[in-house]
């Protein structure tokens, strides 16, 4: 069982947090045999779909170089646009192919990280170059296990292409004369056929080394008792500064209401779940402002702030619910709530004309 470098064994599975950080720090189950069948799956399908477009298109070169052989002159005035042109025809061939082999890599890479990014894995760490670590990996066990899978790779795919291999070599290519067009197709067949072989026994040795690769994996994340107990410490440090984080943000929302809430013209209900606190002040606001909101205890505290100090309160639904979803606290109504919220500000001074009196406040005409 694999110990700590403390002397303790890691007998605990991984937590959540713990496999975050290694994923982000590159250290997830990676074969490079995965890369490899990508490569050679998307190549022979692409290659299979535009060989016969690359061969037309050095025919076509082909035709028209050896056909200008005896009147072509390289100069230097000509060179560049003949180098341009070879440059193009060769473009047209190994663009699809290049492109196919970065995809293949992306792919390959992609699956094994579940396509997320690995910042932490690009850091430059000393380690990695440091010339003792890197002898005892030559000389290591390490060293002869890669060395163990070479040799069965070698087997393996030795195995897949020997038929092929049998096949070709009885061929009559080898033993009578053949023209040009059957050599080209003899080739195009052997090619396909050995890498189709190549390709059926890289997945199998890829899902091998996968599956060893995720128990190795697992393996070197399992984790002792004391760092478990370390994160949950951790985990509880955190939660109790988030809480006392939110205690705060409560707390200084209620000293705002204590302040705000007294001077408002009226409260906007719905008439339990929310409250919307309303002040207009001709002298300084271009439209009335939201001082405060909130919905169920928040709203029910509102209203007794509001009932504390003798401020209106108004039961009207749909202006509260448009006021509590479209307006901020701290600014203005929006426009389209002038008409309703004027509707509400008149009665409230209409019938409240004592109480704005003795506050000193002009009430609109």
């Amino acid at each position: 069982m694999a110990e700590h470098e403390g002397g303790q064994e890691k007998t605990e599975l991984p937590t959540p947090r713990r496999l975050q950080e290694l994923l982000e720090s590159g250290q997830f189950a990676r074969s490079s045999e995965i890369q490899t069948v990508c490569l050679i799956g998307i190549g022979l399908v692409v290659l299979t779909l535009v060989v016969p477009r690359i061969l037309g298109v050095m025919k076509e070169y082909m035709a028209g170089t050896f056909s200008q052989l005896g009147s072509a002159r390289v100069t230097v005035e000509s060179f560049p646009a003949q180098f341009a042109h070879f440059l193009t025809m060769a473009g047209m061939c190994l663009l699809p192919i290049m492109l196919a082999g970065f995809f293949a890599a992306l792919l390959g890479s992609g699956m094994q990280s579940r396509f997320q990014l690995t910042p932490k894995a690009l850091e430059l760490k000393w380690g990695r170059i440091n010339p003792m670590a890197g002898f005892k990996n030559i000389m290591g066990v390490q060293s002869g296990v890669r060395l163990l899978v070479a040799v069965l790779k070698f087997v393996v795919i030795f195995g897949f292409t020997y038929p092929v291999i049998r096949d070709v070599t009885q061929d009559p290519i080898f033993y009578a004369a053949t023209d040009f067009d059957y050599l080209l197709s003899f080739m195009g067949r052997t090619a396909q056929a050995v890498t189709v072989r190549v390709l059926a026994g890289m997945v199998i040795i890829a899902l091998a080394d996968y599956g060893y690769q995720l128990w190795k994996t697992e393996q070197d994340s399992m984790m002792t008792r004391d760092e478990v107990k370390e994160e949950t410490k951790s985990n509880e440090g955190n939660q109790q500064v988030k809480g006392e984080l939110r205690r705060r943000r409560r707390q200084m929302l209620r000293q705002k209401w204590q302040r705000e809430v007294p001077k408002a013209d009226v409260i906007v209900t719905n008439p339990t779940h929310l409250s919307v606190a309303l002040r207009y002040d001709r002298k300084k606001m271009g439209a009335p402002r939201v001082v405060a909101k909130g919905a169920r205890f928040n709203a029910l505290r509102i209203r007794e702030i509001a009932k504390q100090h003798q401020v209106p309160i108004i039961e009207n639904k749909p202006v509260a619910r448009l006021l509590f979803k479209h307006c901020k606290e701290g600014q203005e109504i929006i426009p389209n709530l002038f008409a309703a919220v004027a509707e509400i500000l008149a009665h409230v001074y209409r019938t409240n004309r004592y109480r704005y009196y003795k506050m000193g406040i002009e009430i609109p005409k």
